[in-house]
């Protein structure tokens, strides 16, 4: 049922783009920011993300909101998909206007059984260059999962565990607005982060998904709104972050963020159960 899937390991994909400003802004009126706390004139760290967006056909839409299964990606026979997280390097910056060059390779596809059913994780590694060079690396995983069985719910919060002071800290509540508009933004249809009845109904979630990708991106925010204060101008060179539970739109969530070494910075999201929901690591240049 799994073996087929290793036969898309070594695909790549070729796709380009162009660096533009309107999706920059677009984040920055979402973050709620009157000025955005990055470089003006090029790309900041996780910018790529609003570039090289899905361009699907309407008719080769799934049930789901995501493109029909196939192609680049493996047709993994599971229908829950989940970005479970990315460890990602940027080398150089990318300015407003470059024309940008994507080699995304699948690197390898594991089939694991675990108590929650069948998992299949996809890891697949993206470069983007411009003319200059490469200027970013990122791998990327993605983990598909059974469907939700009748009356399965997220399984209930445990004793928190202990972590550690912050130094910088912030509260979201997300709300429909806040996740329709990062969808907009990254041209992503998956029902889960706006049908709220499918939610519920289909993959037995208690309400609308936060993207993980978002919390990646407010976990930035939060780390480039101090970059520029007490600690200096230094930018962000490295980041790596690792989904661990869902968050929904029914609570707001806390943003964390210390410095753990020279160089080096540690993130965490808390949900409203006290759980970690999300982890980071970051690489700040001298």
């Amino acid at each position: 049922m799994f073996d087929h899937l290793k036969d898309w390991v070594g695909r790549v994909e070729m796709r380009t783009d162009t660096a533009i400003a309107a999706p920059l802004a677009g984040l920055a009126a979402t973050l709620d920011h009157d000025t955005p706390p990055w470089p003006g004139g090029e790309l900041p760290p996780l910018g790529h993300w609003l570039h090289f967006l899905p361009n699907a056909l309407q008719r080769d839409i799934g049930e789901d909101g995501h493109p029909h299964k196939g192609g680049f990606l493996p047709p993994v026979p599971l229908p829950r998909r989940m970005w479970a997280g990315s460890d990602m390097r940027f080398l150089a910056p990318i300015p407003i206007g470059a024309e940008m060059r994507r080699a995304s390779t699948i690197q390898s596809v594991e089939h694991k059984a675990g108590r929650s059913g069948d998992m299949v994780f996809v890891s697949v590694m993206h470069e983007i260059a411009t003319e200059a060079g490469v200027a970013i690396r990122e791998k990327q995983d993605i983990v598909y999962r059974e469907a939700a069985k009748p009356g399965e719910t997220v399984p209930p919060a445990v004793a928190a565990e202990p972590l550690p002071a912050p130094r910088w800290t912030g509260s979201v509540t997300p709300d429909p607005v806040l996740l329709f508009r990062y969808s907009a933004l990254t041209f992503n249809g998956h029902r889960i982060h706006y049908d709220r009845p499918y939610c519920r109904e289909a993959e037995g979630y208690p309400g609308l998904v936060v993207h993980g990708p978002l919390t990646a991106t407010l976990l930035m925010d939060l780390v480039l709104r101090n970059l520029g204060g007490d600690l200096g101008d230094r930018r962000v060179a490295g980041f790596r972050f690792r989904a661990r539970r869902p968050l929904f739109d029914t609570a707001p969530f806390t943003l964390n963020a210390a410095d753990r070494e020279v160089g080096e910075i540690e993130g965490w999201v808390v949900g409203p159960d006290g759980r970690v929901a999300m982890t980071a690591e970051f690489v700040v240049t001298p």
